[in-house]
């Protein structure tokens, strides 16, 4: 079972979302908040596997709320679930400790799985940040990690929350290569994770 907080300012969105949440089986709601400051505090004491979390809110911005529980409670994934589309805040969420990025209009399926990726240990970038890390890959930042362009391509997958079977299929290549490159990737870079190895590749 994934327990799950809510953090939006707009009450139809915030319990619309709680009640579609209800009806999924692995999924449980253990509390939702108004404005940042008090997701933070009610967030520490709940310790709720995944945080969906709104940009625009009222007393701390959902970007420094996510911050702060970044720093205070790692286990917690924060996702965030803006109506903001642009790749600064994106990249923004990213650099205060936000495990991923979806736009409020997505479909309920594309937020379930995400909040499952998230909850999971994974990370959901969205395809523009995926671009990003395969653009700044073809620079001297790859070189600068020694990794190869099937290296970078298996990065660009990360960066675009994509599971290891998916980027095996996008590639064409096997489970086990991609596996291998997964691993060769978090070790060049010196990172523990997916999610720093994206972070890593944008400077963040």
């Amino acid at each position: 079972m994934t327990t799950v907080f809510i953090a939006d300012d707009h009450p139809l969105f915030r319990n619309g979302l709680e009640s579609l949440l209800a009806t999924v089986d692995d999924v449980r709601v253990v509390g939702a908040a108004g404005d940042g400051a008090k997701a933070v505090a009610r967030v520490k004491a709940l310790r709720p596997d995944v945080v969906l979390m709104d940009i625009n809110m009222p007393r701390i911005s959902g970007l420094e709320a996510t911050r702060q529980l970044a720093a205070a409670v790692p286990g917690v994934a924060v996702l965030i679930l803006t109506m903001v589309d642009d790749d600064d805040s994106v990249l923004a969420a990213l650099r205060v400790g936000a495990r991923g990025y979806v736009l409020k209009g997505a479909g309920q399926e594309e937020v379930l799985a995400a909040i499952r990726t998230v909850a999971a240990g994974g990370a959901i970038f969205g395809a523009d940040v995926a671009q990003q890390v395969l653009a700044g890959g073809r620079t001297n930042r790859f070189a600068a990690y020694d990794l190869t362009e099937r290296e970078s391509e298996v990065l660009a997958g990360i960066a675009a929350g994509k599971s290891n079977p998916d980027i095996a299929h996008d590639l064409g290549v096997s489970l086990k290569t991609v596996q291998n490159h997964v691993t060769k990737v978090l070790t060049k870079l010196q990172v523990r994770d997916r999610t720093q190895a994206a972070l890593r590749m944008r400077g963040l």
